[in-house]
This record gives C-alpha cells, structure tokens and sequence, in this order.
C-alpha cells in the first residue's frame, strides 16, 4: 500500500471516528448532569471543529470524505449521567486510536495536526475518567498492564 493511500485511508478512518463521536457527545449531552454539562458542550464543540478540519484533508488528499452515518449503535446504553461519562471515555478513547494511526500514516504538518489531536482525546479521557492512562490510543500497551 502506498503512503498516499495509508495517509487517505487513516484521515478517512479519523473523520468517521469524529462523525461518530459528535452524535455520541449528542447522547452525553442529554444525559449529563449539569455540573459537567459546559464541559459536554466544549466537547461537542471540539469534535464538530476536528470534524471538519478532517473533512478538508480528506479533500485535500485527493479523496471524497465518507459521510456521517444517520445514526450510531451505542457501545451500551447510556441512561444516566454515570454513563454518560462513561460513554465519553469511550468516544475519547477510540479516537486516541484513530489519531495514534494517523500519526503513523502522516508526517509534517498533518502529523503535527494528528498529534495535538491525540493529545487533546487523551486529555478529555483523562478528565472525564478521572486520571490518565500510559499510551492513549495504543490499545496493545494499555492491555498490557491490565
């Protein structure tokens, strides 16, 4: 596989995550309570930016940019603001693998962009879980020290 089509394939792969989790944060918005609701909304706010940030490189890149989906099978069902927190974990942390690859697949600027957008997902996993974990977005080293 070529570099061009890795670097496409994950700014694709990132953009999905993003498109998914700006209709999770809709969900973590309706159940949250409100004293971790601005930080819901800040949440929100961040994802639709990177979302459309990625949108653009995927154009940039020569491709079409998959589309958001009319909906999205939560990961389990969110019915109060525990796990509305929860969810939000899980949407940093799948996309802390998105960006993890991405960085991977670009280099440059792009890789620049990929990296402050790991960090960013590492950082919102962390507040909302309430500490940080060793390597976001590498799954294979945090099931390692499990």
């Amino acid at each position: 596989m070529s570099e061009d089509t890795r670097r496409l394939e994950a700014t694709q792969a990132a953009l999905a995550a993003e498109h998914a989790a700006v209709y999770g944060y809709g969900v973590v918005g309706g159940r949250i309570g409100e004293e971790r609701g601005a930080e819901a909304r800040e949440a929100h706010t961040a994802h639709r930016s990177r979302r459309d940030q990625l949108h653009r490189a995927v154009r940039d890149l020569g491709g079409e940019p998959v589309a958001a989906a009319a909906g999205y099978a939560l990961p389990f069902e969110v019915t109060d603001s525990a796990g509305a927190v929860e969810l939000a974990v899980e949407l940093e942390t799948r996309l802390a693998g998105c960006y993890a690859d991405l960085v991977l697949a670009t280099s440059g600027e792009a890789r620049g962009a990929a990296a402050a957008a790991l960090r960013e997902t590492a950082v919102r996993a962390a507040r909302w879980r309430g500490h940080g974990e060793p390597f976001p977005g590498l799954a294979e080293y945090a099931d390692e020290r499990r």
